[in-house]
């Protein structure tokens, strides 16, 4: 009995060890593939937001990190052209119905938004999902608007007496995306002289 024991104790081992070495082989070969679609997603979400007019680098290499008012480490995407800051894009955090929003926003050196896409989010199919560019255009009117346009008070969804738009059914989810743009552009405002400096 405790030779069998012994014996499967044997054979188990083997198998384990066996095939934790196919996962890290597995895991060695395919983490660079892995990582190149990662920043292949990175630069199709800044292409989206940055347009490649404003800039002759790769926003995605040129880097900054700040930190926003809750403490979250904030990477900043600088879009440059010969050398000068022309825009600037980063993630940004709504609260939906269903929780947090992920969302990347592009803004140029003045102020105004370049544009916005959603990039995670958990929200109801045909209802909050409305948000993605591929569900509708409600998400691109957002483009060329700033702090001061709407004025402060009107960056709210039409029910809360402000100027956007929410959906049938779904008001929490646009609320979240609204303030969570204004507060980008708070963001922006804020750090302005770190974001477009030229080093």
């Amino acid at each position: 009995m405790k030779r069998s024991s012994m014996i499967h104790g044997v054979i188990l081992g083997t198998f384990c060890l066996g095939f934790g070495a196919v996962l890290a082989v597995t895991d060695r070969m395919t983490s660079d593939d892995i990582a190149a679609r990662a920043l292949d997603d990175k630069q199709n979400s800044l292409s989206q937001v940055l347009p490649d007019e404003l800039h002759d680098n790769q926003p995605v290499t040129d880097t900054l990190t700040l930190k926003n008012d809750e403490g979250r480490e904030i990477t900043i995407y600088r879009a440059r052209r010969q050398g000068r800051v022309t825009g600037v894009a980063y993630e940004i955090f709504g609260t939906g119905y269903s929780g947090e929003i992920r969302l990347m926003l592009g803004v140029d050196a003045d102020g105004r938004v370049l544009g916005v896409r959603v990039l995670a989010h958990k929200e109801t199919p045909g209802l909050g999902d409305k948000i993605e560019v591929k569900k509708g255009d409600w998400i691109l009117r957002f483009t060329g608007l700033s702090l001061g346009n709407p004025a402060p008070e009107r960056w709210k969804v039409k029910k809360d007496s402000g100027d956007f738009d929410q959906f049938a059914g779904a008001t929490i989810t646009p609320r979240g995306v609204v303030r969570a743009i204004h507060g980008g552009l708070d963001f922006f405002a804020a750090n302005k002289a770190a974001l477009l400096e030229a080093n």
